[in-house]
């Protein structure tokens, strides 16, 4: 399987996954006006499952190192299976929060918010189960996080005190509780791998490969209760139906399926890394997917286009207290 050698490329890759974690949800937004997010979050799923094949069966079987998708698959102890597929159920749960939030306030809020909250306390999270990385700055990095999620609740809720945002402030909500629920996804899936040693992996534990294909089928599993329940009695508008999702039409579905697959790459590339990186600073850097969705909604959908003239300070200095943020937490690794 292929591994990453240097700290520097671990750090590249995890840029990546903060451009795909934070790009994800144009797809959702360009669905939005014909196709309700219950009914796209089915292919996002689907999206997600089959990217996690073609990691496994590729970049995870091929070469000397490690062990091979299938034969990792058929050593792995239970529970390490079971964690990973926790890790899935956890994150499913929390990413259908932060789908309906991103329905509701848009991409520019629900990411700052939502990932933000999870950037936090996820970097806490990891780091205490595996310490890996200098603790000050990665305190220093997180803190100023912390500052710019503050600054975007700010220019929110100067946002939705106008008449045509009345009653979306449910969004944040949504969005809060999401972040909270995806900080603990990752350390589900970093306890089923043996991230010190990916060259020969401890007997039982999982290469990056293998536990994320396991992390899948917890999300697959999960969507049958949990996306079924939103379809029936969803957050905001009239109910929908299987019916329904059935018959959406080719590019709907393909939307949908391009969604997942193109967080799934984020995730692959993130797990990869980690092994060199560490979880904490793996995880932290691919959740600046924060100031990538913020990026796209403010300036390609315009989600702030009515208050716009008078937040632009704010909004700048939301993007400055990211990026350090971001900036100090590669610093911890090096």
């Amino acid at each position: 399987m292929y591994i990453v050698e240097s700290y520097s490329f671990a750090v590249f890759l995890c840029f990546i996954t903060m451009l795909c974690w934070g790009s994800w949800g144009n797809t959702q937004k360009m669905s939005s006006g014909s196709w309700r997010f219950e009914l796209f979050y089915w292919d996002y799923v689907l999206g997600m499952l089959l990217f996690s094949l073609i990691s496994a069966f590729t970049l995870g079987s091929y070469g000397e190192e490690g062990r091979s998708f299938l034969v990792d698959l058929k050593q792995a102890e239970s529970n390490n299976l079971l964690s990973a597929i926790l890790g899935g159920i956890v994150f499913n749960a929390g990413n259908i929060l932060l789908s309906a939030s991103i329905s509701i306030a848009g991409m520019s809020v629900a990411f700052p918010v939502g990932v933000g909250i999870a950037l936090v306390l996820g970097v806490i999270i990891n780091y205490l189960g595996a310490q890996q990385g200098d603790p000050i700055w990665l305190c220093l990095g997180v803190l100023f996080v912390v500052v710019a999620i503050v600054i975007n609740a700010i220019v929110y809720r100067k946002k939705s005190q106008n008449v045509s945002d009345k009653g979306s402030k449910k969004g944040i909500y949504l969005a809060v509780f999401a972040g909270i629920l995806m900080a603990f996804f990752y350390r589900f899936i970093a306890a089923s791998m043996d991230l010190e040693n990916l060259n020969s992996p401890e007997v039982g534990k999982m290469t990056p490969y293998t536990a994320f294909f396991v992390f899948t089928i917890g999300v697959l599993i999960s969507n049958l209760l949990f996306n079924t329940l939103l379809i029936y009695k969803p957050f905001v508008g009239n109910p929908s139906s299987y019916k329904a999702y059935f018959s959406g039409s080719f590019k709907n579905h393909i939307t949908g399926v391009l969604g997942g697959m193109i967080w799934g790459c984020g995730n692959a590339l993130n797990l990869i890394a980690a092994g060199k990186a560490g979880a904490a600073i793996s995880y932290g850097l691919g959740q600046g997917a924060t100031l990538v969705a913020a990026l796209w909604g403010v300036f390609i959908w315009k989600e702030f286009k009515t208050i716009q003239p008078a937040v632009n300070g704010k909004l700048a200095l939301m993007f400055f207290f990211f990026l350090l943020g971001i900036t100090l937490i590669i610093i911890a690794g090096t």
